[in-house]
């Protein structure tokens, strides 16, 4: 019996543009298991809530090409599923959280009887029991008085709170997956936190498996066990988060690592970028896609994709760097190495 309850597998997306067609997503390959929380992380444009549309199957049909790979949930492909089957395990076993609380809310529509609409409709039960299951949501989420709050409009609602809602309709139905795209990035630093700390103690209450989107690894520290490092719509990284944070492997980890900001760091040391910009996925040649901006380029990186190479188990990355004919390269002191360490472990 495996503890695998999502796998997708060398999943290949693509749009079609008027200028061809653009490459979003090539060869992801990662597992989500029960009960655990998987964080990808990347740039904006690394392809990374392309993935997570996939999964449900939120993607545009008419322009949309998904020509190779499998997403599996709970044994069965769901690349294979109709609208009317996806419609079934959408929301009710794979619910999803987004960045804007307000696009996900109807202002029209009580906040209450938003909540009740996913519950009726995935379960059999009666309006009076939906009410009752919707109250009760909504204090598992923090909402004070939540009986009389059910009856506010959503721009009566801080945009914490509106997120909170969000996750409350995300959980109506006791979803077995919950995927949350950059759930904390229009909310301020101290709601962020709050957020962040009711999905860790919703998933502690409910066994809920998280896949989280983000390109904040502060947000990454706080909720994840393992983490995928996404570029240019691969993922080039994996790893557990402390595997990830203390031992990377890949140039462009490092980047993402130096960018972040230390432990006690006097406020007037800048923060390392990563030089460049990511590349145009219409565009790309044979050879790694970080080659342009990589401060350890080699020929090689120019014209052949790196294979993948196994670190450990649980940790592996797609670099040259990691051929016995490359040069021994020193990394560079990363920001992660001054993270609380008791937060990996």
């Amino acid at each position: 019996m495996t503890d695998t309850i999502l796998s997708v597998e060398n999943l290949d997306v693509s749009f079609q543009s008027y200028n061809g067609l653009i490459k979003a997503v090539r060869g992801v390959t990662f597992d989500l298991k029960k009960g655990e929380t998987l964080a990808i992380v990347g740039e904006s444009g690394s392809g990374k809530s392309v993935t997570a549309k996939s999964i449900m199957q939120l993607l545009p049909k008419k322009t949309t090409v998904i020509n190779n790979g499998s997403i599996v949930y709970e044994g069965n492909d769901l690349l294979t599923y109709s609208k009317k089957e996806m419609e079934k395990i959408r929301g009710s076993e794979i619910s999803m959280v987004f960045q804007d609380p307000m696009t996900s809310l109807n202002p029209t529509m009580k906040i209450g009887k938003q909540v009740m609409e996913g519950i009726l409709k995935h379960k059999k039960i009666s309006k009076k029991e939906a009410f009752v299951r919707a109250k009760e949501l909504l204090e598992l989420v923090g909402i004070p008085n939540a009986e009389e709050r059910m009856k506010s409009y959503p721009h009566e609602f801080s945009g914490g709170m509106r997120q909170r809602v969000i996750i409350a309709m995300a959980l109506a139905s006791d979803p077995s997956v919950l995927i949350a795209d950059e759930p904390t990035t229009a909310l301020d630093v101290t709601i962020q936190a709050q957020i962040l700390d009711l999905m860790k103690n919703i998933q502690k209450k409910t066994g809920t498996s998280i896949l989280i989107i983000t390109h904040d690894l502060g947000v990454v520290v706080n909720m994840a066990k393992r983490v995928a490092v996404m570029y240019a719509g691969q993922i080039v990284e994996t790893g557990t988060l402390e595997e990830i944070f203390y031992d990377s492997k890949h140039p462009y980890t490092w980047g993402l690592m130096q960018s972040m900001p230390k432990l006690h760091q006097d406020r007037s040391v800048p923060l390392i970028p990563i030089a460049g910009s990511p590349p145009d996925v219409s565009k790309l040649h044979d050879g790694c896609p970080f080659a342009a901006r990589c401060p350890y380029v080699m020929k090689v990186c120019h014209n052949h994709m790196p294979d993948q190479s196994t670190i450990s188990g649980t940790h592996s990355v797609s670099c040259w760097l990691q051929d016995e004919r490359a040069p021994h390269v020193e990394k560079p002191e990363l920001g992660g190495n001054n993270v609380d360490k008791s937060k990996t472990s």
